[in-house]
């Protein structure tokens, strides 16, 4: 019976009409564009966000423990909040399609060094979109320290 309930499961996703996918289709790229914005907001909004709040809750320019004590404590449970924001947009999207949680990417990282092997680890579309989103987070920090932040390399 365990085994024919599987079975059914995996025809019913695979029947699915192409006027219900289209339908599906706006919702399901707006939940992607969701998961990209809350990670690009996760890895660059939340840090610059307390950092700024924390510069405005001081009225002196003299060092307090205070302001450090605020992003240390901030920025951590912030991103705990909004990754559980992300885990559930993508609950909800796979809903939506009626997809398992796995989409077919093998990342370089789950790939055996002997190329045999195959990865155990299925890839969301989360995974997707966080190692995405930490690469645009990583190019706008070089762009803003090499060309609008004025620093000057050592040497």
């Amino acid at each position: 019976m365990g085994a024919k309930a599987g079975t059914q499961t995996e025809e019913r996703t695979q029947d699915r009409s192409i006027a219900r996918a289209v339908a599906e289709k706006p919702a399901a790229l707006f939940l992607i564009l969701l998961m990209a914005v809350g990670s690009v907001f996760l890895w660059l909004g939340i840090p610059i966000g307390w950092i700024w709040i924390a510069s405005h809750s001081v009225k002196t320019t003299q060092p307090t423990l205070g302001p450090y004590l605020l992003i240390l404590v901030g920025v951590p449970v912030s991103m705990f909040i909004v990754g559980k924001v992300l885990f559930r947009l993508n609950g909800t999207y796979e809903r939506l399609t009626g997809r398992t949680r796995e989409v077919n990417v093998q990342l370089p990282w789950h790939r055996s060094l002997r190329g045999e092997r195959k990865s155990t680890r299925p890839t969301t579309v989360l995974d997707v979109v966080m190692v995405s989103s930490v690469s645009v987070a990583l190019v706008c920090c070089a762009l803003w320290f090499f060309f609008f932040a004025h620093a000057k390399l050592p040497g």
